[in-house]
């Protein structure tokens, strides 16, 4: 069932999520989350997009 739409207002806050299929886990090891840290932060600068808080877990990651 698709998701409802959500609003996409500038300024506003958004709690993002990702999770992997079927609870499976989206990273291998600490090097591909350090990798994933590294993209992530690249573009957020290349964006000029503020991330106020993440957390990475073993099969989903929080993103504000």
């Amino acid at each position: 069932m698709p998701t409802a739409k959500r609003l996409d207002i500038p300024g506003l806050l958004h709690h993002v999520i990702v999770r992997g299929i079927e609870r499976s886990p989206i990273f291998c090891d600490d090097q591909d989350r350090e990798s994933f840290v590294a993209r992530f932060s690249h573009l957020l600068q290349a964006t000029d997009t503020d991330c106020l808080a993440w957390a990475l877990m073993d099969n989903h990651i929080h993103l504000l």
